[in-house]
């Protein structure tokens, strides 16, 4: 039997030695800070939008030490007494500053800021870690189908394929912020109130005499939300006729006038053309044609620009797991140690230029011109740093820097806000559609070709010159003092 499971163990082993070496060490009282971020964009894209903050907040809240759990510790024979009781009135005490969900966020920008003892700071890795991960990941691969869609609706349809029970139900929640309208996952409507929908499989059907029989039933109890499975027999020769058949004789003579046929096997663009045409003919112009069957964003983008008359979106396996690209591959880094109020940054180097961190703790700010609303660039700055919005700020790249812009008719917007201060939560989590919402609007004011799939336009991260040069600056020390 499984034994009862305390989300606060959800803690790499190492982190765990790490702790108590710190108590072993006299380093336990140090302040650090720690930003986690992602290296590369999945699918080779443009951009990617943050999920995952309301899990990190409900596990901050949350994270205590059990009796079983010190039990289990101490019988590993490594840790110090200290450390332990430590544990046992473990309550977080730090700062944590976080982009909201449903914020579009690029590569190597912090999108969560960690201050605290390191002890407690080291301990939120993991959970912080696998939460943003993977929804934001989904997130992602939701907000370039529903793009790829356009105003057509998109329904989250991958609970049977998702790797676990967590991941189906905040995979949903995920796919709802990036921009899928309902979801198959009748759990997840219970929980994040994001609109469940479903009617019938093809059991249902092979259930009955016949194909008739069988949406003749299903209308009769469900006149309002009657969605007909057309491809169990034979789409065309069966399927839609029988669709048409009882939509006439049942639904329309009840005043329905929603009514829908889906497709889930088969030439996709040719059935919806022809089952178009066939409903059309029978005149039922207002009937809904929805389309399942691995869709992704690729393939919707290509039944469209096809031609195919698809209303309706059912995307599955490679929304739920993000398929084509699985792993978003985000780091937790420390970045700076505090003492006696002075902040020293710190820096990792690497052979792999792209693994070299940004240091020091830092702000991230967006920049927006006036005029068309659309988002220039980000900038990260030391967070000492403030924008005089009435001058005009030049901003360079970081690897070649020659490369400048200079705004003048801009505004910008701080990104990384307060969401824990000294252990308390000071930010008030947003519902699912303020949340879903944002990350709309947020796309809108990405430029199209930041938005585009192939070779999308990239989107400049760059660093202040003051934060640029404590960078370089770390970078020439070690290298003097490496062998």
């Amino acid at each position: 039997m499984m034994k009862p499971m305390n989300e606060s163990m959800l803690i790499d082993f190492y982190e765990f030695t790490m702790a108590n070496g710190y108590f072993e060490s006299s380093y336990k009282d140090h302040i650090v800070y720690f930003d986690l971020y992602f290296r590369k964009i999945p699918n080779q894209g443009g951009y990617a939008i943050m999920a995952g903050l309301e899990s990190v907040v409900e596990y901050v809240k949350n994270l205590r030490f059990t009796d079983e759990d010190i039990a289990y510790l101490e019988s590993r024979g490594i840790f110090s007494d200290e450390f332990l009781n430590f544990l046992s009135d473990f309550k977080f005490s730090g700062d944590l500053y976080a982009v909201e969900e449903g914020t579009v966020i690029f590569a190597n920008e912090p999108i969560i800021t960690v201050r605290g003892n390191v002890v407690e700071a080291q301990l939120l890795e993991t959970f912080l870690l696998l939460a943003v991960n993977h929804q934001s990941l989904i997130a992602t691969k939701a907000s370039r189908i529903k793009h790829a869609a356009g105003k057509r609706t998109v329904i989250e349809m991958g609970a049977r394929r998702a790797h676990g029970v967590s991941s189906a139900n905040l995979g949903a929640r995920a796919a709802y912020i990036g921009g899928a309208d309902k979801t198959s996952n009748t759990l997840s409507d219970r929980l994040y109130n994001i609109p469940a929908a479903g009617t019938m499989a093809h059991s249902w059907v092979q259930m009955f005499e016949n194909e008739e029989e069988a949406f003749r039933q299903y209308a009769e109890l469900y006149p309002a939300s009657s969605v007909f499975l057309i491809d169990t027999y034979d789409t065309l020769r069966s399927g839609v006729p029988n669709a048409i058949k009882v939509i006439k004789e049942v639904l329309i003579p009840k005043g329905v006038d929603f009514y829908a046929v889906r497709i889930d096997s088969g030439d996709l663009a040719y059935l919806a053309r022809e089952t178009r045409r066939m409903l059309d003919e029978a005149g039922l112009e207002k009937c809904k044609i929805v389309a399942s069957n691995q869709l992704d964003e690729y393939l919707i983008r290509a039944l469209i620009d096809q031609g195919a008359p698809i209303d309706v979106f059912g995307v599955g396996e490679r929304l739920i797991t993000s398929k084509s690209d699985p792993v978003l591959g985000g780091v937790y880094k420390l970045t700076a140690i505090e003492k006696n109020g002075t902040i020293t940054p710190k820096i990792k180097l690497s052979d792999n230029p792209e693994k070299i961190t940004t240091p020091h703790f830092k702000k991230l700010y967006r920049i927006y011109d006036k005029k068309t609303g659309h988002a220039h660039a980000d900038l990260i700055t030391v967070h000492d740093e403030t924008i005089d919005e009435s001058e005009p700020l030049t901003i360079f790249d970081p690897t070649h820097t020659w490369k400048t812009q200079t705004f003048t008719d801009y505004h910008v917007k701080e990104l990384l806000v307060p969401i824990f201060k000294a252990g308390k939560l000071v930010y008030d989590l947003p519902d699912i559609e303020t949340i879903r919402k944002r990350s709309l609007h947020e796309l809108s004011t990405m430029w199209p070709e930041v938005k585009r799939f192939d070779y999308p336009h990239k989107y400049y991260v760059d660093l202040s010159e003051k934060l640029w040069t404590v960078k370089q600056d770390l970078i020439k020390k070690h290298r003097q003092h490496t062998p």
